[in-house]
């Protein structure tokens, strides 16, 4: 009976205790996270002295948006005043990403609103500006930006009622030897801010040779790097993610992070092609090469100067020799419309302009003689890659693409599909074509180097081109026109070459923003992975891109308005 009562007043006890503990359990949990991130005009937006109070906080480097369409409309109407666009904290690369919220072609007298522009810039100068810039979006629950020049294909680069993290001007660079268990040799350190051009530059003046993209005013830090980055020096080293080493990063939380094979792995892996979002990389470390003579080329064919059954031959031709000239070291880079076709540039690392002439080019100079084919233009040259660079993707630094006045698609055509099914892709190609769609082909030995262990799409490694499609963005024309020609590459334009290219994908970075299942689309096999990581790092979502990892727990509507998804 004493037994019975003490166990009786033990099992009280555990049971009170346990009670007890679910109500401090229960009280202790914090409250759920608003279901919205908080846009001006809502009365949770942080006042004013919120914002004084980040702004000394961060030095003074806190820039209120003004958008660059002002001094076209009153009251601030200038028609003199011209602004660069990528020196700003806000600008756009594509119109349509700004949603008409001042626009310079629209009536002087309609007045300019933020609307999906970023509110608020931090001008980042180092990592403590960027831990207080993720504290203020954390507290207030506003949108966080992550962005350097802003050319961004899907617009990620900009939101309503965001505060920008601007890495622009983090502009360090320095050259080393690097020594590590996975690598040891030459190496360049690159601040968040630094481009193309300027890494171009840095390497050249010691002797050396950095991967970086086609176009020079692109940022190589951020999503060119962590979205894979191919080159015109691909098929000689790889794509720009495998060139990584380590990375610094700032995670949501505000630590303070090293990423590399051997710190940090998974987070590295996932920075280096598994696109943005883990994290704010306020520098890179890449492996350089040595500089060597460039074989470079230059051909323009115009449709006029044949019958179009010659120009369809020599096209698919030309399709057909693309993995024998990638095979011999060339990386190629092409644009074809209904009216003519160009050959800009072909790179050949190591190499001279004979070489690119009498071996790389040597079957499609015949083909071009056997269908009595006179190019307009050729031009063969023999430089150091900077030269080389200048000659045909400059000139320096600000280069030669008009990538805003595009709506965009685009698909990786796998190597086996020209060797084996090229005849179905020359159809689909030529029908594209007659509807007035412009494409560019970049085409090169993706294959993953030795050595090598990243989140880059697997695709990669089996594709020679990289095709990206596009109709022309008109700003003048009715808005509704434009969004009905980018509704018909995502609903017409792209399923046909998706349907010669099945179990492929495309390019997270140049692709259709309003791609369906861009989860195997982007990032394939690698999804399941990178979304683990993505939580690891990023466990309240805090980074937000459109079609990247865990973007999917969002959703943004017309206004802006970014909230859960439910």
């Amino acid at each position: 009976m004493k037994f019975s009562l003490q166990l009786a007043a033990t099992a009280s006890l555990l049971a009170s205790a346990h009670a007890s503990n679910l109500t401090t359990e229960a009280v202790a949990r914090p409250p759920p996270p608003p279901p919205c991130r908080y846009l001006p005009g809502d009365p949770q937006w942080p006042n004013a002295a919120a914002w004084r109070s980040l702004n000394s906080t961060v030095g003074g480097r806190l820039v209120a948006t003004v958008p660059i369409g002002t001094p076209c409309h009153d009251p601030k109407y200038n028609k003199n005043n011209a602004i660069c666009s990528y020196t700003t904290s806000s600008s756009v690369m594509q119109p349509f990403f700004a949603n008409q919220s001042c626009d310079p072609f629209t009536p002087e007298s309609k007045p300019c609103v933020l609307g999906n522009y970023i509110s608020y810039a931090v001008n980042v100068s180092c990592d403590a500006d960027v831990q207080a810039a993720l504290a203020f979006a954390t507290k207030y629950n506003i949108r966080v930006v992550v962005r350097n020049t802003g050319h961004d294909f899907f617009g990620r680069s900009t939101g309503a009622g965001a505060l920008g993290i601007w890495t622009h001007n983090l502009k360090s660079i320095s050259i080393s030897t690097y020594k590590s268990t996975n690598y040891n040799g030459p190496s360049m350190k690159v601040g968040a801010g630094v481009q193309g051009f300027e890494m171009l530059q840095a390497a050249h003046s010691k002797g050396f040779v950095a991967v970086s993209g086609e176009c020079p005013t692109v940022g190589v830090a951020g999503g060119y790097t962590q979205g894979g980055g191919h080159s015109a020096l691909s098929t000689s080293f790889g794509l720009g993610a495998d060139q990584t080493l380590e990375f610094e990063v700032v995670t949501a939380a505000g630590s303070i992070l090293t990423a590399s094979p051997s710190k940090n792995s998974d987070l590295y892996w996932a920075l280096s092609g598994g696109g943005s979002g883990y994290g704010v990389v306020t520098s890179m470390t890449v492996k350089l090469h040595p500089d060597a003579t460039i074989g470079g080329a230059k051909i323009t064919i115009a449709a006029a100067t044949t019958t179009q059954a010659n120009f369809n031959k020599f096209v698919a031709g030309f399709h057909a020799m693309l993995p024998a000239m990638i095979d011999k070291g060339a990386m190629v880079i092409y644009l074809l419309t209904n009216t003519v076709f160009v050959l800009e540039p072909v790179t050949v690392y190591n190499s001279t302009a004979d070489y690119v002439q009498n071996v790389v080019l040597a079957d499609f100079n015949a083909l071009l003689s056997e269908l009595g084919i006179t190019p307009i233009a050729t031009q063969y040259t023999e430089l150091s890659y900077y030269d080389h660079y200048n000659t045909y993707m400059g000139p320096l630094p600000n280069g030669n693409l008009d990538v805003g006045d595009f709506n965009y698609g685009s698909r990786l055509i796998p190597r086996s599909v020209l060797l084996n099914n090229n005849d179905a892709l020359q159809a689909v190609l030529q029908n594209l074509t007659a509807h007035g769609v412009i494409m560019v082909g970049s085409s090169a030995n993706y294959a993953k180097p030795a050595g090598v262990n990243n989140a880059v799409f697997p695709v990669w490694r089996t594709t020679t081109v990289h095709l990206q499609i596009g109709t022309p963005w008109n700003n003048t024309a009715p808005w509704a026109q434009m969004l009905a020609d980018q509704k018909t590459i995502t609903n017409e334009y792209v399923p046909q070459l998706t349907a010669v290219t099945p179990g492929s994908g495309a390019y997270m970075n140049e692709g259709d923003f309003q791609q369906p299942n861009f989860q195997q689309t982007f990032f394939g096999s690698n999804y399941n992975t990178l979304l683990s990581i993505k939580k690891k790092y990023d466990p309240n979502s805090l980074f937000y891109g459109l079609r990247l990892v865990g973007s999917e727990a969002w959703t943004v509507d017309n206004s802006g308005r970014m909230c859960r998804a439910k």
